[in-house]
């Protein structure tokens, strides 16, 4: 049976697509898996093609040749000396009973008589009997209380069956009788019912064929044929076979559906498929019935459909009598297109993927060496100012880069720059405009103005980078003489201060605020004056460090608040290592594996009132 036939190729065909990496080009492909371009054989257009099928034709009439010659040096004798005539074998068939006949029938069937009114038109259908099988079957299927009772005559079929009536079997009966043609097999439920109320569901494949003025119903238990239509359809996998003998071919119901013929279209030759694909189609498939015919192995090849570019995967494997050449090739073929485009998305991602992170890594180094090459280092030389610094950042969890900078300096004058800002954006872009800005604060920091004046100047400069060149920062000047911080903000947090164990957000000045720089060419800005007691420790910090994603910005402020009161309640501890172990316990609290934003915290702690002046 084909479908029993079917199973093992299946298993080839799915052991074929697993050892499979990378779908061949134009059609191609072969069993032993060689790539085109390591292959020194020439490619075969349909033509050789039909050639080794027309060598292997050959093949098969001088085997025949020779069975023929063996046949006839040595006749069989009549078991009974001589011919029989036609007569006698009439009278053979004659002999043979009705019973007989059915009861040999391995399918359950019923033997239907069909009754005609006056004018020889079909008026009803008689069930007569049914054979040893149909008794099995019910014996199986039917409980005794279902079944109808045993006739000794024949009875309208209907009437014993009142459920079959509304079921495909009366159009069956009726083109059976009307063609002479057999019907089916087709897919036919009905039910028996049971004194309970209950039923019996019969769900079976039925043909019908003609016997003279009889019909023949049997059927099979089951729907094996429209599961495998649906198995074929749904897998989009058909079989077919192909006698070199007769130059036949058949083929499964789902061969024309995955080739994309029509309903009713012939089974296509070997060469006729052929030439219905692409350039690579036909040397792939000589080289895989190569092996069929001349190896006797199977053989795997794929070939893509010229029409609309589906890829058939295919397994062929050889059919021969024994002692003799292959005399036909049995072929599953399975629609692989999705699946292989897939995996050229898959692959395609892939590079893509691997080419991204290339790029986040060398932006990352590149990026890494201009932040290690911008951002401060304090070895202690701001206390003879007064100031002890500390710095924690982390980048984010994407690409580990971001625009946070932060600047403190000695300046002429025995003052002290202390900035930090946020440039708009992530990566390199961000880096570069972080660079830009903290360059130039430094440049202008110098002149001596006042940090209102810087900060207007610094504005301009993002304003002249670009309309994306924007960013916030908090720029300050530390007078030790007054120990008077001076502070400017634009669009960034203010910062906190932590004093004698109490950690609250800096006063602002009334209209003191500005808006981020960038934004707004000629912006003026006010400053903030907030004297300094000993032991004071003031945070600035990135927006990074405490926003989260819908969540209330004077929330994640409190929180900060919350941690810095937490982590200095009991005191920071002297020396820089403790500023630093400080700093960072407060950015642990609020950070995590999974940052979305850079987070930056500069820490700078007031020593003493009066300061030691440098000579």
């Amino acid at each position: 049976m084909p479908g029993v036939l079917l199973a093992p190729c299946l298993m080839v065909l799915a052991e074929t697509e697993c050892a499979r990496g990378v779908s061949p080009e134009d059609g191609g492909g072969m069993a032993a898996r060689e790539k085109p371009e390591q292959d020194a054989r020439p490619r075969h257009d349909v033509r050789a093609l039909e050639e080794l099928l027309a060598s292997q034709r050959r093949r098969i009439g001088r085997y025949t040749a020779r069975a023929d010659r063996r046949t006839s040096r040595t006749p069989r004798p009549h078991p009974n000396g001589g011919g029989s005539g036609p007569a006698d074998v009439t009278a053979e068939v004659a002999a043979i009973g009705t019973r007989d006949l059915l009861d040999a029938l391995p399918l359950a069937a019923l033997l239907i008589r069909v009754v005609r009114d006056g004018g020889g038109r079909i008026a009803d259908y008689h069930y007569v009997t049914e054979n040893e099988a149909a008794v099995r079957y019910a014996d199986a299927v039917i409980p005794r209380e279902a079944r109808p009772p045993s006739a000794l005559r024949p009875v309208p079929l209907f009437d014993r069956f009142p459920s079959m009536a509304d079921t495909p079997v009366p159009r069956m009966l009726r083109d059976a009788f009307d063609s002479g043609r057999p019907q089916g097999p087709e897919p036919v439920e009905w039910y028996l019912p049971l004194p309970d109320g209950q039923a019996v569901r019969i769900h079976n494949e039925v043909t019908v064929t003609r016997c003279g003025e009889h019909l023949l119903l049997s059927w099979e238990r089951g729907h094996h044929t429209l599961l495998a239509r649906a198995a074929q359809q749904l897998a989009r996998v058909c079989w077919a076979e192909w006698n070199l003998g007769d130059d036949t071919a058949q083929g499964s119901e789902g061969l024309r559906h995955v080739l994309g013929l029509p309903a009713d279209a012939p089974v296509p030759t070997l060469p006729q498929l052929a030439a219905m694909t692409t350039a690579g189609g036909p040397d792939a498939l000589h080289r895989a019935l190569y092996d069929v015919f001349l190896r006797r192995r199977r053989a795997a090849c794929d070939l893509v459909l010229a029409d609309d570019g589906r890829v058939l995967s295919c397994v062929a494997e050889p059919v021969w009598l024994p002692g003799g050449p292959v005399w036909s090739v049995r072929a599953v073929m399975m629609d692989v297109t999705g699946d292989r485009r897939a995996r050229e998305r898959a692959a395609a991602a892939e590079l893509d993927a691997q080419a991204q992170r290339a790029q986040v890594h060398a932006l990352a180094d590149i990026s890494g060496a201009l932040r290690d090459a911008v951002l401060p280092h304090f070895e202690g030389e701001l206390s003879p100012y007064g100031l002890e610094a500390a710095a924690v950042y982390r980048p984010d969890s994407g690409s580990g880069v971001g625009g946070d900078w932060f600047k403190v300096r000695v300046l002429p004058g025995d003052r002290v720059l202390i900035a930090l800002g946020d440039a708009r954006g992530h990566g390199l872009q961000a880096v570069t405009l972080m660079a830009k800005l903290r360059y130039a604060l430094a440049g202008l920091s110098f002149t001596g103005r006042k940090v209102e004046q810087l900060t207007a100047w610094l504005n301009n400069v993002a304003c002249d980078d670009g309309r994306e060149s924007t960013a916030t920062a908090v720029i300050g000047r530390y007078h030790p003489e007054r120990c008077l911080l001076r502070w400017t903000c634009a669009g960034h947090p203010r910062p906190v201060l932590l004093r004698d164990g109490r950690a609250r957000v800096l006063w602002e000045a009334p209209g003191a605020g500005g808006p981020p720089l960038g934004v707004v060419p000629d912006q003026e800005y006010r400053a903030t004056e907030t004297v300094l007691l000993k032991g004071d420790v003031v945070l600035l910090y990135s927006d990074g460090l405490v926003e989260r994603r819908a969540h209330d910005p004077d929330a994640d402020t409190a929180r900060l608040v919350e941690e810095v009161a937490r982590a200095g309640g009991h005191g920071v501890g002297a020396g820089p290592a403790a500023l630093e172990r400080f700093a960072q316990t407060v950015v642990q609290a609020l950070t995590g594996p999974r940052q979305t934003d850079d987070a930056t915290l500069l820490a700078f702690r007031h020593l003493h009132g009066e300061p030691d002046r440098p000579r």
